[in-house]
């Protein structure tokens, strides 16, 4: 059975990542210290070192969060025996939630330690999704790896396009649009047998 997470543990985490976002949001990543983020959190210093080692590793164990709950979807969708990327509605939504955030470090360092945690993620979920929907692969095939780095490469794409884009398409749209992309690609795949491990 799973240990339930501590919920001080998981308000002193929340605390911090809500700090940091709202001092990214005024001042921007790379000139913030640890200490202005303990003191907006209401925090001490002992605290902050005991859940993350560095400003860094606070700003990315979001994405832990975000995996966790996009994965959850997936396997709820992949259970019933549908949906193929159904964890892309929950992905638009996030992204869409943190715009403000992604404006604000888009083109610093931090802006890339993002965008490389993100395209980790997709590429993630995209290979799972894949694993369990195309399981049967042929000796004459492309490499299902090659089909994953496509895909992730293309809905990286879309995702950063969407976020940096003036015109702001709402998540119904950017979904659909994603999906319109995607599924053609995996449908050419299943009908010419082209997946292999």
């Amino acid at each position: 059975m799973a240990k339930k997470p501590d919920r001080r543990v998981e308000r002193t985490r929340q605390s911090l990542r809500t700090a940091l976002f709202s001092l990214v949001k005024e001042k921007g990543f790379e000139g913030l210290s640890v200490q202005e983020i303990i003191d907006r959190a209401n925090v001490g210093r002992a605290t902050f070192y005991a859940h993350f080692d560095n400003k860094e590793d606070l700003l990315v164990s979001g994405f832990d969060d975000l995996q966790a709950a996009l994965k959850a979807r997936q396997l709820e969708a992949l259970a019933r025996g549908k949906n193929l990327f159904a964890f892309s509605r929950d992905l638009f939504v996030h992204a869409d939630e943190h715009r403000d955030i992604y404006r604000a470090m888009a083109g610093r360092h931090s802006g890339g330690v993002i965008r490389y945690h993100l395209h980790k993620l997709l590429t993630h979920l995209i290979r799972e999704d894949l694993k369990i929907m195309l399981p049967h692969p042929n000796a004459d095939s492309v490499p299902r790896e090659a089909l994953v780095q496509h895909l992730a490469g293309g809905s990286f794409g879309l995702l950063m396009w969407w976020l940096d884009s003036k015109k702001h398409l709402p998540v119904k749209e950017v979904e659909a649009l994603f999906r319109n992309l995607a599924m053609p690609v995996v449908k050419a795949a299943t009908d010419h047998a082209i997946i292999q491990e």
